[in-house]
């Protein structure tokens, strides 16, 4: 599929060399045809590496996509460079006044904090509140998922004894459910976190249905009953290397992190670890933006 970014974004080359189909402005411009409006609020600390995974994941689909980046205005990034924000992101503020067919919320390494305590917390419910009437889909992930459960339903996160770190098997809990429609019953995704969601909470919310679980790794994926709000707790966007480049870096700053449970083979870290979630993930990408963005959106956004 044409994705359409920014010309000089750095994950574009990336992107080019493993021949998912990007678009640059000046060709996309040339096309008669009305492109999905995607919009991805990126809260994590390395946004070139989380732009590029996210992309790759909306690269497996027929449908052209215009994609701008958002990030909070009451944060200061301590890892992009103001330069790389000030060229490809923009603030709430400039986009509020315009509709989007679908929007990504990334996750965010704040999770130990209560949802009160961080910086951009008032501007973050902004915008997921913003969104339930300018955004046809949100997709939310990992942290961003805990904050819109939170925010949307009182849903509280908990902590965990040790951090859930690793690839885990997951089982499909509704199977005529179209997100998750040419899925196998049982697959695998990444998840990195140190709270959850837990499963009586969710009960108690009849808006909500739950669309696959794991015995290790607890809820995967939820969604409200118009499915204008997917949640999905671990990161079906990562790629090979991300978790371990986690452990890497938790190791250099004397975190005591285990090793990710079910990616090193034979549980050694020299060794390269195989992909085990990119079918489905990839799957999970597409399905989203075919039957609850594509098919639902409206022609006109106005």
């Amino acid at each position: 599929m044409p994705i359409k970014v920014p010309d000089h974004l750095p994950a574009k080359d990336i992107l080019t060399k493993e021949d998912i189909f990007i678009m640059n402005e000046s060709r996309a411009y040339n096309q008669d045809i009305r492109p999905l409006n995607i919009l991805i609020l990126n809260l994590m600390p390395l946004k070139k590496a989380t732009e590029t995974q996210i992309l790759r994941m909306l690269g497996n689909t027929p449908l052209q996509l215009d994609v701008s980046f958002l990030h909070p205005n009451t944060h200061s990034s301590k890892n992009t460079p103001h330069e790389h924000l000030a060229a490809f992101y923009k603030t709430i503020d400039e986009v509020s006044s315009k509709r989007f067919d679908g929007m990504i919320i990334t996750g965010a390494p704040v999770e130990k904090l209560p949802f009160e305590q961080v910086d951009y917390w008032e501007e973050m419910t902004d915008i997921l509140e913003w969104s339930k009437s300018h955004v046809t889909s949100t997709l939310h992930i990992c942290w961003g998922a805990q904050a819109g459960l939170y925010h949307h339903f009182g849903i509280p996160k908990h902590p965990m004894e040790k951090k859930k770190f690793g690839v885990y098997e997951h089982t499909v809990q509704m199977p005529e459910e179209k997100l998750l429609r040419g899925f196998d019953e049982v697959f695998w995704a990444p998840h990195s976190r140190y709270t959850e969601t837990r499963l009586e909470d969710v009960k108690k919310i009849d808006a909500l249905d739950i669309l696959s679980e794991s015995d290790d790794a607890g809820l995967y994926l939820l969604a409200t009953k118009d499915r204008k709000q997917i949640f999905m707790t671990g990161h079906g966007e990562y790629d090979r290397e991300t978790l371990r480049e986690e452990f890497e870096r938790d190791s250099r700053r004397g975190i005591s992190t285990a090793l990710p449970e079910n990616y090193f083979p034979k549980g050694n870290h020299l060794l390269n670890p195989p992909m085990r979630w990119r079918a489905h993930s990839n799957l999970l990408f597409t399905n989203w933006l075919n039957y609850y963005v594509y098919q639902e959106t409206p022609f006109d956004l106005t």
